[in-house]
């Protein structure tokens, strides 16, 4: 049913066509339900990170639900959580449009979209409203447009207070390519000042944090980060996504590469699975990973797995493959798991990046 609608929506352009799936999701969270039958995932894919215990280690990434209009309908399709955003302390539009391109051929995703929200205080109240949750939420946050590097931080510390009630979890989001200067803020100097202002809420409200990385940083780069998140204040209550979009356009067959913004998909798979696999060799485990980047199939989530995430998230598949695809990677991820002799996700988080 999804392939018949998903012709007529890819008719339309992008913008338009999330639109017109996220509210009427919103308005009528049952409609996800026509598409994914109630289903119970495999007893073996539970598994519990930083106090979550989920039925299935498949969520949803930023940037689909930004101001938390549709989350029921979004649970309904079978997520174990949801991660609004991103979220600014001031509701600002975004970039001009067009700002969101399909890359068919690649099965990607280009955006260019700039933060645009209705502002954390709303999106905060929206959460607060829901009857039921039906797993995690999480909120991403970052700053204003117009707000200077040098007071950036007072930008998160007011997103982060409106949305901490709210929130499961909170992600801070360095890393988007959209907003002007942004990813100048991921040095390890910066964001171990970032935690260090927002630790005293997230330690009253007992949340954990993650923050979101770019996978075009340099391995030396990362490195150093991940070093620095170890040995920080709020490490126990602390992970890394990995990762955001990417700047780069390798190999990519779609005429809309050209276009300007982050690129999402399945080009993204090998480079966010290094930096997964990066990142658990420095920590040692030591830091939970939520891997993102390419995941369509069981086959991507179990490598990502392998290589050292704990969580996942998707994006793009949502897009292109429709609400059964969270069914459909977490069937397969099962079968992996049990085809290779384990008997959870958490014993084979890392099992490549520690031989």
């Amino acid at each position: 049913m999804y392939r018949t609608l998903r012709s007529v929506l890819f008719q339309l352009d992008p913008e338009r066509a999330h639109h017109i799936v996220l509210d009427n999701l919103g308005r009528w969270p049952q409609l996800a339900k026509l598409a994914v039958r109630p289903w119970e995932a495999d007893k073996i894919l539970t598994t519990t990170v930083l106090g979550m215990t989920v039925p299935h280690p498949i969520g949803l990434a930023a940037g689909l639900d930004k101001d938390a209009v549709a989350v029921p309908g979004l649970f309904h399709c079978g997520f174990s959580s949801v991660e609004v955003g991103t979220v600014t302390p001031v509701a600002q539009p975004g970039n001009e449009q067009p700002r969101l391109f399909r890359l068919k051929a690649d099965e990607a995703l280009v955006n260019r979209m700039g933060f645009n929200n209705l502002g954390s205080q709303a999106c905060a109240q929206r959460i607060a409203r829901l009857h039921r949750r039906g797993g995690y939420i999480g909120v991403n946050i970052g700053k204003n447009k117009i707000t200077p590097n040098e007071i950036a931080i007072d930008d998160y510390e007011k997103a982060l207070g409106d949305v901490l009630d709210a929130a499961d979890y909170v992600t801070v989001n360095l890393s988007s390519p959209n907003t002007p200067g942004l990813r100048d803020l991921q040095s390890a100097r910066t964001i171990l000042a970032l935690l260090d202002r927002l630790a005293p809420h997230l330690e009253r409200a007992h949340k954990p944090v993650f923050v979101k990385l770019s996978p075009d940083l340099s391995d030396a780069a990362l490195m150093h980060i991940t070093e620095a998140l170890v040995e920080s204040r709020l490490a126990g209550n602390l992970g890394i996504i990995a990762t955001n979009t990417t700047l780069s356009r390798s190999g990519l067959r779609s005429a809309e590469k050209r276009e300007s913004g982050g690129l999402s998909g399945r080009p993204l798979r090998t480079r966010s699975t290094e930096v997964i696999r990066l990142v658990r060799r420095v920590a040692l485990g030591r830091l939970p990973i939520i891997g993102c980047g390419g995941i369509f199939n069981g086959d991507d989530a179990y490598e990502k797995i392998r290589a050292g995430a704990d969580l996942l998230q998707i994006y793009t598949a949502f897009i292109y493959e429709g609400p059964l695809v969270v069914r459909n990677i977490a069937t397969r991820l099962a079968e992996r798991l049990r085809q290779d002799g384990f008997s959870s996700v958490a014993q084979a988080v890392g099992i490549d990046a520690d031989a």
